[in-house]
């Protein structure tokens, strides 16, 4: 089984990135050359940007009415210097919100691990990259650490909320995202790994309990929430705050958690916040 750690240490002793540790790993076993891995994932961070761009527009609406135009109300309110958290927060929430959005509405997204979670990694990369003026082949690049983080993940424990929880969708979108952030901001291939045990750690245990079987509610501001809780473990990583636990524990722990939470709380809309009263009203209005 592969550790994130392995990639860390083998990225240090190189001098490399652990994108470009993953990316030497993924053409071995893909039998694929870099220009082509490059490409597709260029592809991805194409759809990425598409599904941001229609998100902010505000014109879309899921079909049950539930989700649409929050992402242009908080992109609106920071531009117009409004913010209380800042711009950069604020447009990585408008961001997450906005990718997030247009899934619930049927439209293109990259599952980043999954669809439920497919706003937090575009929204953190993208705010990064206008904040720092990051060059398109280093943003590529953190797509191939973020990638990497996400299929050891998907090894040791899950990215499905089916089998682990919301924990498993969004808090491994997060870990993902913040790895892919310290990485883009210049630190250290352990610093990724501290700012992804960080971010998966603050959101364990949280369960999938989605309104009326939809991925709307509370989903898509679960996504907004989980790009913050990324660049919160980015930045504390970058300042030199290490985990106590390492990540590949955390994953292990998560995984754990997700065989122990009943079935109730693992996306079958039969437990949280599906049965409070306004869910339960929400299902019975859509149905």
């Amino acid at each position: 089984m592969r550790a994130y750690e392995d990639w860390v240490i083998e990225a240090e002793a190189r001098g490399v990135k652990i994108s470009q540790v993953v990316c030497q790993n993924q053409m071995e076993e893909l039998e694929q050359s870099e220009q082509a891995l490059f490409q597709r994932m260029s592809k991805n961070l194409r759809v990425m940007r598409e599904s941001v761009e229609a998100g902010l527009s505000g014109e879309r609406r899921s079909l049950s009415g539930l989700v649409g135009g929050d992402a242009a109300k908080v992109e609106a309110r920071w531009k117009k210097g409004e913010s209380l958290t800042g711009g950069l927060m604020s447009s990585a929430i408008a961001r997450a919100l906005a990718v997030a959005e247009v899934n619930a509405c049927m439209g293109k997204i990259v599952a980043a691990p999954t669809a439920g979670s497919c706003g937090v990694l575009p929204a953190v990369l993208l705010t990064v990259e206008k904040a720092l003026e990051v060059v398109e082949h280093d943003l590529v690049l953190a797509l191939f650490t973020a990638a990497g983080l996400g299929m050891i993940i998907a090894e040791r424990a899950s990215v499905s909320g089916a089998e682990s929880g919301c924990q498993a969708e969004i808090g491994s979108a997060a870990a993902m995202a913040a790895a892919a952030a310290v990485e883009l901001a210049g630190g250290s291939p352990s610093q990724t790994a501290d700012a992804a045990a960080i971010a998966m750690k603050s959101m364990l245990g949280l369960v999938c309990d989605p309104v009326a079987g939809l991925v709307e509610v509370p989903c898509v501001k679960r996504n907004a929430t989980g790009a913050s809780i990324a660049l919160v473990a980015a930045e504390m990583a970058l300042s030199g705050v290490k985990s106590a636990i390492p990540i590949d524990e955390v994953i292990d722990t998560m995984g754990l958690i997700g065989k122990q939470m009943p079935c109730a709380l693992k996306e079958t809309a039969q437990g949280g916040l599906a049965v409070t009263p306004t869910g339960r009203r929400i299902q019975a209005d859509f149905l």
